[in-house]
């Protein structure tokens, strides 16, 4: 089997030619071909994969890689519940999400809810790392880590536009020019989309759509022995999106239908990204590279409060709570709160790559500070014969006027140790020292203090795995490392960070067909969830964190992939599925649960089918099915839990065709959930939540 000697865990490695340091965006697993021989399990979701699949929504994405858990919730993808493994997927607070590198949440150790995510329709490609290798990576290190690579600056004056336009004015451009000029580079992109939405609103014109601007420029720069690489982003959303969901009769009479309560709901936000990657060879076996970064997010999402109650009170069959959001009665006093928020994150990591032949070392640490700023004034209306009436504002206090800060120290070691041509090890250990506080104010001027709360707490994170061939086409692989997740901004002092041990161990085979299959398990001390009005914790709290107690998750992930030739056709097929059992271990009296309760936002089962038609005369063909069993909503469902405790299971096929003008020039037909399959895909936040309609769509690819 091909052996990959560096591993995943040093995979920031600075590439070099034969001029010295070359330009390079920073990647944590690489190629596909790199992930099929790790001393962990990763996946890629490489650019023909995106390409192909004409693909706009990361959650539609990752549902094709082995060990995700995806909870939808808006039926784009705009703002992502990402679980793997044993990281649960609220808010995919759970995962370290990363973007060339860079840590990409919107306050990694505070706050690192995923109310921000990169756009999924200017990436490159998509990397997924599990198992001991992500230690080199942080700070949650239970399940794994997403790194999302952007389009790299091209070798030569080259550019791009990619045009589609769909049903419901569905609309998504990408267009890129970028090159080289003596030891200089440069790329410009900007990524346009908007759509009127797929739901309709009760008395109401409004869209249920959004509009997403983002802008991107790359500045590079190469010599004989480094390089400089400054990237800048700027984007901007308005989404007209809502908390508030259905009730179950309503949701089975129209999924998509919105009650008149949510009319004026709506998210506007911006983001701005700086980067600055700095590469230097420092001697015939000693590489440096140091990234300082800081991102700057600020949103406002003005929606209706307590809509959960509502739906909650109407499904246990509250005549007069239906009404209310049917709009054929009145009501008084209906907060529509300003969830406005500024986040801040800023860094410096600085990593030495050392070549000592049978050792591959990476060395390094990362200073980290990140900040929420919440101000959250309220205001509150009337219903009056269905529509929305004025009345008045609240200025914030409490928990919606407050600061969080962390400040974050850490360290890595890892070393890729070839012991022989067949045995590979891979040997890490993290160290993650974090201080985290929160102040709460009385008054909107912030003179009055109305509480404070301080947490640290400090790591150390042991890690060690292998693979060995048995052969030029088998090979083994296991590992085990200790997983880390800090507990936020709003931890207090008593409170411990979320800590576990995690196992894996496969076999691959490599042959005219790959196959891969990996078990997993988890065992947790103190299973935690963050808790948020997203995703509130299984004790009803929206904010700080709630230990569940002790859990184990097992697993097991398959993957199969192969390209077969019939007659002149080629039938390239991948295929996925995971198995996952997540429960509670030991009887925990103070939270409530029992032995043996299911955990939330886990599915049990998850299967994905790629398969196209290729054709010698470029018309090209291609499905991809997708399967996601029910989940529970809160922990312990299985054990006395209604209906209204989990979601639905959903299946559904998404068809792509390309036809190839030219080899500059294709023309693409898309249809996603062909079968026009829907279901309850969440009940969180505050309601039956409906994934995408059949939605069809015809557009251009066009190089240049």
């Amino acid at each position: 089997m091909k052996k990959h000697f560096l591993s995943a865990a040093i995979a920031t490695i600075v590439a070099s030619n034969a001029y010295g340091i070359a330009l390079e965006e920073i990647t944590i697993v690489g190629s596909q071909d790199e992930a099929r021989t790790l001393p962990g399990s990763g996946s890629v979701v490489g650019n023909d994969q995106i390409l192909i699949e004409a693909a706009n929504d990361i959650n539609q994405l990752l549902k094709t890689v082995p060990g995700i858990y995806i909870q939808e919730e808006d039926g784009y993808g705009l703002r992502p519940n990402i679980g793997i493994r044993g990281a649960t997927s609220e808010r995919a607070s759970k995962v370290t999400l990363m973007e060339d590198g860079v840590m990409i949440a919107p306050a990694p150790y505070s706050n690192p809810a995923a109310y921000y995510f990169p756009t999924a329709l200017r990436m490159h490609s998509v990397e997924v790392l599990k198992g001991a290798p992500l230690l080199r990576y942080g700070p949650q290190t239970t399940g794994g880590v997403v790194n999302m690579v952007s389009t790299p600056i091209p070798q030569e004056n080259t550019g791009g536009v990619s045009f589609r336009y769909g049903e419901n004015n569905e609309m998504d451009l990408l267009a890129n020019w970028g090159g080289r000029s003596g030891d200089f580079g440069y790329l410009v992109e900007t990524a346009q989309r908007q759509s009127d939405g797929f739901k309709d609103i009760d008395r109401s014109s409004n869209d249920t759509g959004y509009d997403i601007a983002d802008y991107v420029v790359k500045l590079g720069w190469e010599g004989d022995l480094q390089s400089l690489l400054l990237k800048a982003q700027y984007s901007e959303e308005t989404s007209d999106e809502t908390y508030l969901g259905a009730t179950d009769r309503d949701f089975d009479r129209n999924e998509n239908r919105r009650y008149g309560l949510s009319s004026i709901d709506q998210m506007d936000n911006e983001h701005q990204g700086y980067s600055l990657t700095y590469q230097l060879r420092l001697g015939s076996n000693v590489n440096m590279t140091a990234i300082g970064y800081y991102n700057e997010f600020t949103r406002d999402w003005f929606k209706l409060s307590g809509g959960g109650s509502l739906v909650e009170a109407a499904n246990g069959g509250d005549l007069e709570t239906q009404g209310i959001l049917e709009g054929t009665i009145d009501a008084e006093g209906l907060p529509y709160k300003h969830n406005s928020r500024e986040y801040e994150s800023k860094g410096l990591d600085v990593n030495f790559d050392v070549d000592l032949g049978a050792h591959q070392l990476a060395l390094g640490g990362r200073v980290h500070q990140d900040e929420m700023d919440r101000f959250q004034p309220t205001e509150y209306y009337d219903q009056v014969n269905g529509g929305l009436v004025f009345v008045s504002i609240k200025e914030p206090s409490g928990s919606d006027n407050r600061l969080e800060q962390a400040d974050a120290l850490s360290f890595w070691a890892v070393d890729s140790w070839q012991l022989n041509d067949a045995l590979n090890a891979n040997l890490a250990l993290r160290y993650e020292d974090v201080e985290s506080w929160r102040k709460q104010y009385e008054d909107p001027e912030r003179q009055v203090l109305d509480s404070r709360r301080e947490n640290s707490s400090a790591e150390w994170l042991p890690g060690a795995s292998f693979t060995y061939d048995l052969s030029d086409n088998w090979q083994v692989l296991a590992g085990v490392h200790r997983g880390f997740s800090p507990l936020g901004g709003s931890a207090q002092r008593n409170e411990d960070p979320e800590t576990s041990t995690n196992w894996e161990a496969g076999v691959r085979y490599q042959g005219s067909w790959f196959v891969e299959a990996i078990g997993f398990y988890s065992d947790f001390n103190n299973k935690t969830e963050n808790c948020s009005n997203a995703s509130p914790c299984s004790d009803g709290s929206t904010s700080g964190s709630f230990n569940t107690g002790e859990a184990t998750i097992t697993g097991l992930e398959l993957q199969a992939g192969t390209s077969l030739e019939l007659g002149n056709l080629m039938i390239p097929l991948d295929a996925m599925y995971t198995y996952t059992d997540a429960e509670v271990s030991k009887d925990n009296d103070e939270a409530g649960f029992s032995e043996g309760d299911h955990l939330a936002s886990v599915p049990e089962n998850v299967f994905s089918l790629r398969l196209g038609v290729e054709t010698g005369f470029g018309w090209n063909n291609y499905a991809v099915a997708k399967y996601i069993d029910e989940m529970c909503m809160d922990v312990g469902c299985n054990n006395g839990g209604s209906r209204f405790d989990r979601s639905e299971d959903l299946f559904v096929v998404d068809f792509i065709s390309r036809y190839e003008l030219n080899d500059s020039a294709t023309i693409i037909l898309k249809v996603d959930n062909l079968m026009d399959e829907q279901a309850i895909v969440s009940r969180q936040p505050d309601g039956a939540r409906p994934n995408k309609p059949r939605t069809a769509s015809i557009g251009f690819n066009w190089s240049f």
